[in-house]
């Protein structure tokens, strides 16, 4: 058995194969549901479909991070000609990875060390 949790529009919002502790007074939002229900399987594979393109996003967002700095590198665009928001994040950005990088070294060198 499965067990869902609906919207106000009675739409699946939620789902665990597991039965509620019927303590929790959240407990009895959920409901019992046949595994096999079409609505349950059109609602997994939504959330499998959000999943997928989520994990694409992610490898996107380094490709364009690649391209803005090679445009800018060839300048082609000067990081100015960006908003100051975009600044903002293109900025944070380039310190996470430079200080993500430094990390990946330290970790290296503590590997040699015996």
């Amino acid at each position: 058995m499965a067990y869902v949790q609906r919207g106000s529009d009675r739409a699946i919002v939620a789902v665990r194969a597991e039965a509620p502790d019927t303590d929790d007074p959240a407990g009895s939002s959920w409901e019992a549901i046949d595994p096999a229900a079409p609505e349950l399987a059109r609602f997994l594979a939504q959330v499998g479909a959000d999943d997928a393109l989520r994990a694409t996003d992610l490898g996107l967002v380094r490709v364009l991070e690649d391209l803005i700095e090679l445009l800018i590198d060839r300048s082609v665009i000067r990081f100015t000609d960006f908003p100051p928001a975009a600044q903002q994040k293109l900025l944070a950005r380039e310190n996470a990875r430079a200080a993500h990088r430094q990390l990946r070294l330290l970790e290296d060198d503590e590997e040699h060390l015996i």
